[in-house]
């Protein structure tokens, strides 16, 4: 998996990349920034040149249980250079997870730096990378931790 990772990352640094105003334009996609590894259907909305705010929504159900992750996240551009936008953002999450067969319920807090980017000619996708750090009463229990995340976890939007 790290190799395939590392070999789309590289093919799509081989594209030039463009920053663009998205003011007024909706993205849609995916993430899978919670911590229960649910992966979420995501939303973005640009309010003006330098906010956003985005909200994200998972659920995986079965016979016996129902979890889920929903959430807020409110994006700040820091500064645009020609080719990317860098963020902060900061994510507020509700959470289900499975814990010995029965549902728990959990929450995420996470504050992130970040860059979203786009290829030439391909303007209406968002690829986005984000680090920073996480405090979180999940899967594992009650921790605080740094955290990475690549476009294929941070997300991957596209603009109506």
């Amino acid at each position: 998996m790290k190799s395939k990772i590392l070999c789309l990352t590289l093919v799509l640094a081989a594209f030039p990349a463009w920053a663009m105003n998205k003011t007024g334009r909706m993205g849609v996609g995916f993430t899978s920034q919670l911590v229960n590894d649910i992966p979420a259907l995501s939303m973005k909305i640009q309010q003006n040149r330098y906010f956003a705010i985005g909200g994200l929504l998972g659920f995986r159900s079965n016979e016996d249980t129902t979890t889920y992750g929903a959430g807020l996240k409110v994006y700040r551009v820091i500064f645009e250079e020609e080719l990317l936008n860098f963020y902060m953002s900061g994510l507020l999450a509700s959470l289900s997870y499975e814990d010995e067969g029965k549902a728990k319920s959990g929450y995420q807090f996470d504050g992130t730096f970040g860059t979203e980017f786009h290829l030439e000619r391909v303007e209406s996708i968002g690829f986005s990378f984000e680090f920073g750090v996480s405090y979180n009463d999940g899967p594992r229990g009650r921790s605080f931790e740094t955290l990475g995340n690549n476009f294929l976890k941070a997300a991957v939007h596209f603009y109506l």
